[in-house]
């Protein structure tokens, strides 16, 4: 089992109006095969956890400790933390142009495993993981991202998850600007992902929808940089239904 262990996080960035400090102090452990998801008004630092924990170099980390496996990551580059198992799937993914997607998926996996994967063993498991995303084989000559749809971005980053294989999701607000057909399509990708490799799971999101379909073992509010409650998935419904109003101060 892997662990990922965050401790007393402190995080700030610099902003035109100067140092502004984003998270004040987080505290939240997640074990393989736990899903936690993270819900919480907007500019309540959310994004700001996912950002930091992947190595983001706007935020710095200035009090508390990010650990894997005992393993300080804090001290890794953004290449090592993946490596080490860690995965961002973007709130706003980043077209790459020149970078068809099957050079970068087998780049990706080859840099992580160390050694390139048989190109056909490897094409059959991508073909297989696009079908099931409902994703047509011919986005394997498209540049990454490039002219994507919101929706076909979203389900990019989730083929990279299934394929990938990390140890810890780090899902930043995947439903967003997700039609409710892609929306199922997407969830049932990180089932999927969750299923198979057993993969922990800390999803960001505002809303309960994506909690239909992708079922939280833990629920964390976070209001201006911190873990404001924590409770199971009936959080979510109670969120769902009183909003962060009792939150706010």
């Amino acid at each position: 089992m892997s662990t990922l262990e965050i401790k007393n996080l402190h995080v700030e960035i610099e902003t035109d109006g100067g140092t502004k400090e984003i998270l004040k102090g987080v505290d939240l452990t997640i074990n393989s095969g736990e899903i936690h998801a993270i819900m919480g008004p907007n500019g309540s630092g959310k994004s700001t956890l996912a950002s930091t924990i992947a190595g983001h170099p706007s935020y710095e980390v200035t009090a508390g400790s990010i650990t894997l496996d005992g393993e300080d990551v804090l001290e890794m580059e953004v290449d090592e933390r993946a490596k080490a198992g860690l995965f961002l799937a973007m709130q706003y993914p980043v077209e790459i142009p020149g970078v068809t997607m099957s050079n970068f998926l087998r780049t990706a996996k080859t840099a992580i495993d160390g050694d390139a994967p048989a190109i056909r063993e490897w094409l059959g498991k991508v073909k297989t993981a696009m079908s099931d995303l409902r994703m047509s084989p011919e986005f394997l000559e498209r540049n990454v991202n490039e002219g994507f749809s919101g929706g076909e971005k979203k389900r990019a980053e989730i083929l990279q998850l299934e394929l990938l294989q990390p140890k810890f999701a780090l899902l930043d607000e995947t439903d967003s600007g997700l039609d409710v057909d892609a929306l199922r399509v997407v969830s049932e990708g990180v089932n999927r992902a969750h299923k198979n490799s057993g993969l922990g799971v800390l999803l960001i999101t505002h809303y309960t929808r994506i909690l239909q379909y992708i079922k939280p073992d833990f629920v964390h509010v976070f209001v201006a940089g911190r873990i404001a409650e924590q409770g199971g998935s009936e959080l979510a419904d109670r969120l769902e239904a009183e909003g962060y109003d009792r939150f706010q101060v």
